[in-house]
């Protein structure tokens, strides 16, 4: 379904990706972890093509395309293929939770203003916030924002959805809200690739653990195997860093 081969790519002197694969099945949910500047969310975005890579491939469905020299075409037709769920919500202020959805819908993929209305509904429904259709972001909790976020990259039907951390801006007490409506999301079927440091969403619903660090791929595999057997130190310490002590895997 979609298939990443030898990314790399650079800021300046910083070499934050340096060839890494990435291969994902229809319906996989796929969850990528490392410490931070390991290259995650920067392999994230260059699926999508928020960032543009530096050198590899990227072959998504019938396309097969330079992540370097991709025309805008392809960028357009893989954009139109994903989702993208971002840290900080990126919602319009001035803009109503129904609103930020539809705005997308009409002008990114052309649907009607009663097409995107009903699709953006749809997605609030899905998100537990179609009571909230006419609330502008500032009435509205961070988890509810992010949670219009996730009904926003929804709405389309792509065909993957990309989470970057997106907990990571939540108060404590709100994160759990969020991690239910994506736990529902990966049972309706939907392919996700989320990175993320919440380990019960990995350990309960990825079909597949990826741990990254220092730009690579140290290694993957099930939950079971990453959590229970880490092959590799970097992944043992990295798990032992990240688990609060009161935390107890059910494996």
């Amino acid at each position: 379904m979609l298939e990443l081969k030898n990314v790399h790519k650079s800021f300046g002197d910083n070499e934050i990706l340096k060839g890494v694969d990435l291969s994902v099945n229809k319906g996989d949910i796929i969850v990528i972890l490392g410490p931070s500047g390991s290259g995650k969310t920067t392999l994230l975005r260059s699926i999508n093509f928020l960032e543009r890579a530096d050198e590899g491939t990227i072959d998504f469905g019938d396309i097969h395309t330079s992540l370097v020299k991709a025309g805008k075409k392809d960028v357009y037709r893989i954009r139109k293929k994903t989702g993208f769920v971002f840290q900080n919500y990126n919602l319009f202020a001035n803009k109503t939770a129904l609103e930020n959805i539809t705005e997308g819908l009409i002008y990114a993929h052309n649907y009607s203003k009663d097409e995107a209305r009903e699709k953006a509904l749809k997605a609030l429904r899905l998100v537990g916030l179609e009571d909230r259709a006419d609330y502008y972001p500032s009435q509205l909790s961070g988890g509810q924002q992010q949670r219009v976020g996730i009904a926003r990259a929804i709405a389309p039907e792509p065909e993957v959805v990309l989470f970057d951390e997106p907990t990571s801006a939540l108060d404590p007490e709100l994160v759990g809200e969020v991690l239910n409506v994506m736990k529902d999301l990966a049972k309706s079927g939907i392919t996700m690739i989320v990175v993320t440091h919440e380990m019960s969403f990995a350990e309960s619903v990825a079909n597949e653990v990826i741990f990254m660090d220092g730009g690579v791929v140290v290694e993957k595999g099930t939950p079971k195997e990453i959590f229970s057997r880490p092959k590799d130190p970097r992944t043992e310490l990295f798990l032992r860093r990240i688990i609060r002590k009161d935390y107890d895997y059910v494996i």
